[in-house]
């Protein structure tokens, strides 16, 4: 009798992360009246919101100087770990700026949340695009590729220094001889993210990182970057998976969501708007490509920081999961997502959302089942 191939497994569902704001002014370029706070307590109550909401992952932001509306900031790493302790299964990725940053001190520092939190601690690595906050903090501004190439090297230096006794490393930026962290920390590793999108940052991701993390686009632009880097992926063996940044209004209906996009944009800072999209364009423009994660952006995308509008998550409940479904279909395996009012929205998403597309991924397994039948 001849046996029958196993069925392919299931797709993995998608999974769900949201911006901590942890730097003041939401994450919109707009005066419009939010009932989000970049204070501790805020942002404690809010993991503890999302983690029951089903959400997996919290991002921190770092910012180091004021500016776009954003006038506070608290640092990542110390604010990441604030979460954890309010949390007991929520991941939250601490952002990290090479330069400020040093592989050694890094790798130390999550090395030790790791081992106080049960492995629920990422890192998500930020090569830089502003280069008057480098310039006031008296850091060097390296040259597009340079910073892409810098990254890579913190990558590979904070993987040695976790997975080896007597690491030694020579590269441009940093050095190790005979180094020893202990206490490493626990298997699996701490995940590692990055984003943008110009080819340095691509083919960075397709070598070394567990994450990239794009723009807020339509589904058809994410599978061309999801294509071109599970191609370059293949070259070298690594398996990175995609994040796709979105903003969410959801309402009882299109109309009201849509109302409440006017109305931020209406709201918005246009000197902090047109300043953020110079620096940022600036950025990518430096790319050999002459692009980058911004390229394409018109004033009312650039009015959320990483064109969350443009992923279109704005409508009914419904309208949101089947859109949520068509970024997976094009390769996202997350979404990173944002909103006006965090603490109650996040909440509604978990409760009206998530299980809409939990269904919706349910009838999808059960379709070539039912066929098969």
């Amino acid at each position: 009798m001849t046996a029958r191939p196993h069925a392919p497994a299931p797709p993995e569902p998608i999974r769900f992360a949201y911006w901590v704001p942890n730097v003041s002014g939401g994450l919109v370029i707009s005066t419009i009246p939010q009932r989000t706070s970049w204070d501790a307590d805020y942002n404690r109550k809010l993991a503890q919101i999302a983690e029951e909401a089903g959400f997996d992952y919290a991002l921190t932001q770092i910012r180091f100087t004021a500016g776009y509306g954003a006038e506070y900031q608290h640092e990542s790493v110390a604010f990441s770990h604030a979460l954890l302790a309010a949390t007991t299964r929520l991941k939250v990725i601490a952002a990290l700026l090479p330069g400020p940053w040093n592989p050694t001190l890094a790798a130390k520092q999550i090395a030790t949340i790791a081992r106080l939190t049960d492995g629920r601690i990422a890192v998500n690595i930020v090569s830089g695009w502003f280069s008057g906050e480098f310039r006031a903090i008296g850091e060097p501004w390296l040259d597009h590729d340079e910073r892409y190439r810098r990254s890579e090297e913190f990558i590979r230096s904070l993987r040695g220094i976790w997975t080896q006794d007597a690491f030694t490393f020579r590269g441009d930026f940093y050095r190790y001889t005979n180094y020893t962290l202990k206490p490493k920390p626990p298997e699996p590793l701490p995940e590692i993210f990055q984003g943008g999108s110009s080819r340095a940052a691509r083919d960075m991701a397709a070598r070394v990182s567990d994450w990239y993390f794009t723009n807020g686009n339509t589904p058809d632009a994410i599978r061309a970057q999801v294509e071109d880097i599970r191609a370059k992926a293949a070259e070298t063996g690594n398996t990175p998976r995609i994040g796709v940044n979105a903003f969410v209004i959801a309402r009882d209906t299109e109309a009201e969501a849509r109302a409440v996009l006017q109305e931020i944009i209406d709201s918005a800072d246009p000197e902090a708007v047109r300043a953020f999209g110079h620096e940022v364009k600036n950025a990518g423009k430096a790319s050999p490509e002459g692009e980058g994660n911004w390229a394409q952006s018109s004033f009312e995308d650039l009015v959320q920081y990483n064109d969350g509008f443009r992923s279109n998550l704005i409508g009914t409940p419904d309208q949101i999961a089947e859109r949520i479904l068509a970024l997976k279909d094009a390769g996202a395996d997350l979404a990173l997502l944002a909103f006006l009012h965090f603490q109650e929205e996040v909440a509604y998403f978990g409760r009206e959302i998530i299980p809409r597309v939990r269904a919706l991924e349910a009838a999808r397994v059960a379709e070539p089942a039912a066929a098969a039948a």
